[in-house]
C-alpha cells in the first residue's frame, strides 16, 4: 500500500532540501513528529539512522536507504513485521519546487494495515508537507 502527497512550495529546491536533511528539526515544522534523534554523526547518508517518536506510537529506528543529493531521500523501518518506507522527492518547478512525500507499507498484513490506518497516514503526510511549506516560505 502506498500513500503520497505532493505540494508546490514557493522556495528554492536547495532551501527545502536543507530542511529535508535536517531531520532532527522536523518536530519544529509538524505536529506529527514528537522527536527525531540522529544515531550517527556527520551528514545524512545511506545507512544513517535516526530514532523517530511520533504521537501515539512507540519509537522506531529509521535507516536511510537512498539519497540522491538535492533530489531524493528514502528511509525504512520495520514495525509489526511490516516494512515501512518513507520518501521525500524534490523537483524544481519555476522558482520553487514540488515536494512529494510518500509512505509505502509492504509485507504480510499490509492490506489490513492500510485499511485500518490509511486515512491517518494520508492526513499525516499532508500535515507534514504543509509544515515543510510553511517553514520554507517563512510562515
Amino acid at each position: 500500500m502506498r500513500w503520497e502527497n505532493a505540494i508546490v512550495i514557493d522556495a528554492p529546491v536547495d532551501v527545502v532540501w536543507a530542511m529535508t536533511l535536517d531531520v532532527e528539526r522536523w518536530p519544529d515544522t509538524t505536529p506529527t513528529m514528537t522527536s527525531v534523534v540522529r544515531l550517527d554523526d556527520g551528514p545524512l547518508r545511506v545507512g544513517g539512522q535516526a530514532r523517530v517518536k511520533q504521537p501515539g506510537q512507540s519509537e522506531a529506528v529509521w535507516t536511510v536507504t537512498r539519497l540522491a543529493e538535492g533530489r531524493e531521500f528514502t528511509w525504512q523501518t520495520v514495525r509489526m513485521g511490516l516494512v515501512m518506507t518513507g520518501s521525500h522527492l524534490l523537483e524544481p518547478v519555476g522558482g520553487g519546487c514540488r515536494n512529494t512525500l510518500a509512505i509505502e507499507v509492504a509485507g504480510r498484513g499490509a492490506l489490513l494495515f492500510g485499511l485500518l490506518f490509511g486515512g491517518l497516514i494520508r492526513r499525516a503526510i499532508t500535515t507534514e508537507n504543509l509544515g515543510f511549506q510553511a517553514a520554507a516560505v517563512g510562515g
